[in-house]
């Protein structure tokens, strides 16, 4: 099942995927000019998303990549993930859905071409779904033989699960390309003999420095009213009517984030499991109200959340924007406030609902 998005992404971007063995449009990576200390080094490689028929590939900021499959009936995954670097650790993570609707509780087999590997059970609240590795010391073999293989299978309680290697061969070779491995022993695809000491290592990742904590006296308790300088906004009085006198209407959220600056959080809509909010800034008392930007691993900016909130401790908004109820794709997203503005700090990603655990998304966008 594809998340095609809609009305709960406005604010939030899933994974960009072009046609078939195409590349997503180039972005520029997300900033903000007032905040100098947390400006991404030149050297920072753009986050990019790339699909081949069946299957995704993703390669964030640092050029940490992973590539996903799905299940050819039913719901399942299989993940392969490879570290920037010579001795970047290569990962393969698989995970189904059991039709008894139970998550895994034991190991997974994976049978490809016909040889068995084992994938140990993943520890974590996963429920209803379920995740499984394989060794860390077969991870890489095991990747390259599904790129050349023709069948796999994910094998667990019984229950057997067909999965597509159509586009996997494509995925792992843009990964070693973007990585700079190719005719390199540590290659997944195209292996040869030029040294793998010439293999770049990470990307640097931006620093983010979050503000010092200030303190929150009468601001986000409940039951909270907007000042009337924000009440007047044009969006502001759009948002409060669709909400209406419902109780969404009355999930404002507030917070201090200096002496001459505060945060109010506006409900704009809610669905069955999200619930969207639009922030902003404002001086004291409400004053002077303007959107917060929040960027994107895109590069594009918006000032609405799905399923937000503002935690004073950290000075960070995140969000969760769920493709559908159980939370296998959409996006989690979190921004650091620096003191100026709302900076991308955390973003990862999921555009496929193939039943895949948030942990185990691609990250999209990271920082330091």
């Amino acid at each position: 099942m594809r998340y095609l998005g809609g009305a709960c992404l406005a604010a939030a971007a899933l994974t960009a995927c072009g046609p078939a063995d195409q590349p997503a449009a180039a972005a520029p990576a997300p900033g903000q000019a007032a905040a100098v200390q947390n400006a991404a080094p030149a050297a920072a490689a753009r986050s990019e998303s790339r699909e081949f028929r069946d299957w995704r590939a993703t390669c964030d900021n640092t050029n940490d990549c992973v590539a996903f499959g799905p299940a050819s009936e039913g719901t399942g995954w299989v993940r392969v993930g490879s570290a920037p670097g010579p001795d970047g650790a290569r990962t393969v993570t698989v995970g189904f859905w059991p039709s008894s609707g139970d998550g895994l509780t034991g190991p997974v087999t994976l049978t490809l071409d016909g040889r068995r590997h084992v994938a140990a059970a993943i520890a974590g609240d996963h429920d209803p779904l379920g995740a499984a590795a394989v060794r860390a010391t077969d991870a890489a073999a095991v990747a390259s033989a599904m790129a050349a293989g023709e069948t796999l299978t994910l094998t667990a309680g019984g229950e057997t699960v067909p999965m597509s290697l159509s586009g996997a061969s494509a995925a792992m070779l843009w990964i070693d390309e973007r990585q700079g491995r190719l005719d390199t022993p540590t290659a997944l695809v195209r292996k040869g003999t030029r040294p793998a000491s010439g293999v770049p290592g990470p990307a640097p990742a931006p620093e983010v420095i979050a503000a010092p904590p200030i303190a929150q006296t009468g601001f986000g308790d409940s039951g909270q009213t907007l000042p009337p300088a924000l009440e007047a906004v044009a969006a502001v009085k759009a948002c409060r009517a669709e909400t209406g006198d419902s109780a969404v209407s009355k999930e404002v959220m507030s917070a201090r984030l200096d002496a001459s600056t505060e945060l109010w959080a506006v409900p704009c809509f809610a669905g069955a499991y999200n619930i969207g909010h639009d922030w902003y800034l404002t001086g004291p008392g409400g004053r002077n109200p303007r959107a917060v930007s929040l960027p994107s691993a895109t590069g594009e900016s918006d000032p609405g959340t799905i399923n937000g909130g503002y935690d004073p401790g950290t000075r960070t908004i995140s969000a969760f924007s769920k493709g559908r109820g159980i939370g296998d794709c959409g996006t989690a997203s979190t921004w650091t406030w620096t003191g100026s503005a709302f900076v991308l700090s955390a973003e990862s990603s999921m555009g496929e609902c193939w039943g895949v655990p948030a942990d185990f998304w691609p990250t999209t966008w990271r920082t330091r």
